[in-house]
Formats: C-alpha cells, structure tokens, sequence
C-alpha cells in the first residue's frame, strides 16, 4: 500500500484576480447560450449572444440576464424596454456566431419572425422566453437585467447548447486555456 502525498494547503491570492484568472476559473462552470433580441426604437432588429442566464422567480415570473453595458444592442434593447431570450440547442453554432460577433450583419438572411409581443424570435431555437425589462442594475462592467415574463414559447426538442472553458461543448472543451471561438469572439468580447 503507498501512502498518498498530502494536499497543498490553497494558499490565497494576495491581491484581485486579473481578467484572465477571472475567465479561466470561472471557466469551469458550464453554461447555456442564448440569444437576447429586441427592436431598437428605430424598428431595426437587434441581438446578441448570451449566456449569463437565469431563471429568478416563478411568482412572479421573472428572469434574468447580464449584458456588457458598452455593447452596442443591449441599449438599443433597454431603451425599446421588451426582449426575448432564445435559448439555442447544441446545434445552432451558425447562430452564436452571428449574434457572438460584433462583425456583420445578424439578421441578413436570417429567417426571423415578429413576436406577439414585439420581438425578434429566432428559428429553431430549444425555447423562448419573452420578456420586459423589470429592473437593471450596474454591476462592474455589466448591466444585471431582470426582466418580467409576458409568454414562453417552448419550441423544439433537443441538447443545449453549452458554453465551458472557451468552448461550446463539454466533452470537446479545448481545456483549460480560453481562446476565441472559430468566428473570432470570445471572453473578451462584449456580449451586449
């Protein structure tokens, strides 16, 4: 029998984590990826990739998200004052890529619908969940958005997609090492 050697004792950091301790540890906690939308006041659609997400309250109904206040259609969004979170399946990569980036246009070709209730709904997605903006709160670099849920919408059947260390599937993560995705955005980019 061979004696295990004993655990390091955790020796604590002496000052902040930087960004990038702050993306690699937290890293290791999966998340979905959804799709916040909204129509600016202008009428033009608006969206982007999201996935700090979250189930708040069941009475009454409400959720929320986070949103780099600096992004460039969260206040367009906050500004209309209703959103709908797209909740994307493990397949819809060429989504996240449009909505992931701040380069091109994310509607262009893109097969939308109008919602009952004034939003963009994107096709395919695992769910819905439509929404108006309940209270936003300044958290560091990112806005805490509670919204109020007008209607669900379940619409298909299907695996999450799941964001875990820098990639977008838990069995192919590449490890601990967070680098941008194939349609070059990432950590670092402003989701919002």
């Amino acid at each position: 029998m061979t004696a295990k050697s004993p655990t390091p004792p955790v020796v604590p950091e002496k000052s902040a984590p930087t960004p990038q301790r702050m993306r690699q540890a937290l890293g290791a906690f999966a998340t979905g990826v959804t799709v916040v939308t909204g129509l600016a006041p202008d009428g033009e659609p608006v969206g982007f990739a999201c996935q700090s997400f979250a189930s708040v309250s069941l009475t009454p109904p409400l959720v929320l998200f986070c949103a780099d206040h600096r992004g460039r259609a969260w206040p367009r969004i906050r500004e209309s004052g209703r959103f709908t979170v797209n909740v994307l399946g493990a397949e819809q990569s060429d989504l996240c890529g449009r909505f992931g980036s701040g380069r091109g246009r994310k509607y262009e070709g893109l097969g939308w619908e109008l919602s009952p209730w004034g939003t963009p709904s994107l096709p395919g997605v695992l769910t819905r969940v439509h929404a108006e903006v309940h209270d936003v709160r300044g958290a560091g670099d990112h806005d805490v958005v509670t919204g109020r849920v007008l209607g669900l919408e379940p619409v298909a059947d299907g695996r999450p997609m799941l964001f875990f260390r820098g990639g977008f599937d838990v069995e192919s993560s590449p490890g601990p090492a967070v680098a941008p995705g194939p349609w070059g955005w990432g950590w670092g980019d402003r989701w919002g």
